[in-house]
């Protein structure tokens, strides 16, 4: 997974999602330890004190924790991550139905696209 910033928004709101993504997809998989805060900077070609801040909310977050001496890690909490998975999850769903009506579309005629689409595009 690439890390696409732009500069709508902050940097390391945009860092903490795309690290979120990695860790429900699978891509950082619980109980492993995240690269150091100089690769992670180096790798998404942002400031260390930028991916410091995104580590810092992901602490917060309960998403990632610190050993004093061994780095950071990916929560082995697999309920935390179903749940932050939901609620992206959620956030997207509600984006694409804001769109859609932005468009003009009723609820029932989404679901009934959605649904077309799902059954292989028809």
């Amino acid at each position: 997974m690439t890390w696409n910033i732009d500069s709508d928004r902050p940097v390391y709101a945009q860092i903490v999602e795309i690290i979120q993504r990695k860790i429900v997809s699978g891509e950082y998989e619980a109980g492993s330890r995240l690269p150091s805060v100089r690769e992670l900077a180096a790798e998404a070609s942002v400031n260390p004190n930028t991916m410091q801040k995104a580590l810092t909310e992901l602490e917060r977050r309960e998403m990632v924790f610190t050993q004093r001496t061994s780095g950071r890690f990916i929560t082995e909490n697999k309920k935390k991550i179903e749940e932050i998975k939901v609620q992206m999850a959620h956030q997207l769903i509600a984006g694409f139905f804001e769109k859609m009506e932005q468009l003009g579309y009723e609820k029932e005629e989404i679901a009934a696209l959605t649904e077309a689409e799902a059954a292989g595009g028809e």
